[in-house]
């Protein structure tokens, strides 16, 4: 419904590159280049300054964006709206989670929901909490399910679970043959930590400051983006860490890592971020609520 040099314009404007909002759009480099001149002879001033290989936004340019962005999201909420009197449950749902979660508790709720509404086309993105609540507050994806709940202002944060991270290592490590481990005690061994803005490590150094401990008199010899690759690492005997249960399960099970909970022990939430005051379909609603129901059994 959306004129189309809105859309090519905001595709040009989000990428800052004829050549990649062409590819985007599939469209040839030409082809953008007269959507946008139309457009421009239309409000008769430049909506970008052209620098080379270099594209910026005109002050007039900066207008039209933030007109596009909401005309265009209208367009999509017209449409959405028309589909779902008609009672088709369809359309895509832009997913994004923190990467223990992704890895470990969505697959089974993303299939499940699959099979319950085929017309739906989920999409998921998998990045550290930090980025998964920026993207989500910039629109770019419709829902994100992070480890921690939320002080981002744009974001409606909802609770739906919670989950315990243990200590883990080697059987051959010496902290194995313990029942519980506390926080002072991980001072003396080396240590492998997640990486700054996942959601593991923000409740981990909470933790730790909690039990008076700063955090970086661990003795940490790296950090790590994956639990995959962390739980590699820690296999190797290099030292422990901290990790959540539904992320090490198979390897407890196997015995090939020992887990040891903590004293106190710590448990974090699982939570659904969205944004606030901004229209959600029927098969946004629809996840939120089936997500919530399965998260909870899952950590139940």
């Amino acid at each position: 419904m959306a004129d189309r040099r809105l859309q090519v314009f905001h595709a040009v404007a989000k990428h800052l590159s004829f050549t990649k909002a062409g590819e985007a759009l599939h469209m040839t480099q030409p082809a953008v280049t007269f959507q946008i001149k139309q457009l421009e002879e239309r409000f008769n001033t430049r909506l970008f300054e052209r620098g080379g290989a270099r594209v910026s936004l005109t002050a007039a340019g900066e207008v039209v964006l933030d007109y596009a962005e909401r005309i265009l999201g209208l367009s999509n909420e017209l449409d959405i709206r028309i589909a779902e009197m008609t009672g088709q449950m369809s359309g895509s749902l832009l997913v994004g989670a923190s990467t223990t979660i992704a890895e470990f508790m969505l697959p089974p709720i993303l299939g499940e929901f699959n099979v319950r509404y085929p017309q739906v086309r989920a999409r998921l993105t998998v990045a550290n909490s930090d980025a998964i609540n920026n993207a989500v507050a910039a629109h770019t994806l419709d829902i994100g399910l992070i480890e921690s709940k939320t002080s981002h202002p744009a974001l409606q944060c909802e609770v739906c679970g919670d989950d315990e991270l243990q200590v883990v290592c080697t059987p051959a490590h010496a902290l194995a043959s313990r029942t519980e481990v506390d926080a002072r005690t991980l001072l003396a061994h080396d240590f492998i930590a997640r990486e700054p803005g996942s959601g593991t490590r923000e409740v981990t150094d909470d933790y730790l400051r909690a039990c008076g401990i700063d955090p970086g008199k661990l003795k940490t010899l790296m950090e790590l983006s994956s639990p995959e690759a962390l739980k590699g690492v820690v296999a190797t005997g290099l030292g422990c860490s901290i990790l959540s249960r539904a992320s090490f399960e198979k390897e407890r099970q196997l015995g090939s890592l020992v887990a040891i909970p903590l004293r106190p022990p710590l448990r974090r939430t699982l939570s659904l971020v969205y944004p606030k005051e901004r229209f959600r379909s029927r098969v946004v609603l629809t996840f939120v609520d089936f997500a919530k129901a399965k998260l909870h059994e899952l950590t139940a």
